[in-house]
């Protein structure tokens, strides 16, 4: 006979897995990001903003301004078109 003890929760293992990889991923990112920082010779308040925003990712040519946005900035607001 089997007991609770012994089933397995598939969907709990793939949801701490995925938490498991993002925080690594996280913890990557602003390792780069305080090494880079830190070779930069920056004042604290940049070192830290530099740190807080290294989930950010730089724009591409397509981004720029008179391109067509793909979100508006506030769905809410009717647009002035």
């Amino acid at each position: 006979m089997m007991s609770q003890h012994n089933i397995i929760d598939f969907s709990a293992l793939e949801r701490e897995l995925q938490a498991a990889v993002e925080s690594e991923r996280r913890y990557e990112r602003e390792n780069e990001a305080k090494l880079r920082a830190s070779s930069q010779r920056v004042s604290y308040s940049q070192f830290r903003d530099l740190v807080l925003s290294s989930h950010l990712k730089p724009l591409d040519q397509k981004d720029k301004d008179g391109a067509p946005r793909k979100q508006p900035w506030n769905p809410v607001v009717p647009s002035n078109d």
